[in-house]
């Protein structure tokens, strides 16, 4: 059976519905970074999941391409994940997504050295016929975080947002942006094929001990 990172890692993965505190690890990503609404159907956003998602497709079917990569199993492609931020603002305005920077990522196994992932990249490029060159291999350790379920429209997440900082403050814990912290979501609902109210989204808010 293939290896899933969302039942594995269900402490990052699944969260219960109620906020709580998580100590995130580093981390490993292909990522591409970017600018605007990403409900613009001709946008950046909705390119750069095109190239992530060749990349790790890539990877996932390496052994059919005839690249032997050590210590590889298979694994299912883990779900996609986004930081968010705005200029001059404190996390985010869910009211401006025009002014959203993100960086939109896909986990990678461990095994995935660099020479495997520029493999993945330039064989990637050869089959679309695109420009890969947005794409990058990020490391990121995210540290403490307060994470909850969000259940519904993506529009709806200022409500949940809102209990998670309430439990922050309760906790004697407060917001963190400072040093490349960001907001992060995790999509593990694909929003082509499932109802509104049932699209369940993982949200991370960076904090730091009062």
């Amino acid at each position: 059976m293939a290896f899933d990172f969302k039942k594995e890692y269900s402490e990052f993965y699944l969260p219960p519905r109620e906020p709580g505190l998580i100590e995130l690890p580093e981390m490993r990503f292909v990522a591409v970074r970017g600018k605007g609404d990403p409900n613009d159907p001709s946008g950046a956003y909705q390119a750069a999941l095109e190239l992530l998602y060749a990349v790790a497709y890539t990877l996932r079917m390496s052994p059919r391409a005839g690249r032997a990569i050590e210590g590889y199993f298979p694994y299912v492609v883990p779900p996609l994940e986004g930081l968010w931020e705005q200029p001059g603002a404190e996390g985010i305005d869910f009211a401006r997504k025009a002014d959203f920077q993100w960086t939109s990522m896909i986990r990678l196994p461990d095994f995935v050295t660099e020479a495997d992932y520029l493999w993945a990249v330039e064989a990637a490029a050869r089959k679309k016929g695109l420009d890969f060159s947005p794409v990058e291999l990020l490391s990121y350790r995210e540290g403490l975080c307060v994470q909850c379920m969000h259940l519904g429209s993506y529009d709806s997440e200022p409500e949940t947002m809102r209990r998670m900082l309430e439990f922050t403050d309760a906790q004697g814990c407060a917001p963190d942006y400072a040093g490349g912290r960001r907001h992060h979501e995790i999509y593990l609902s694909d929003p082509r094929r499932t109802q509104i109210e049932k699209r369940k989204t993982v949200l991370r808010i960076p904090v730091r001990r009062k």
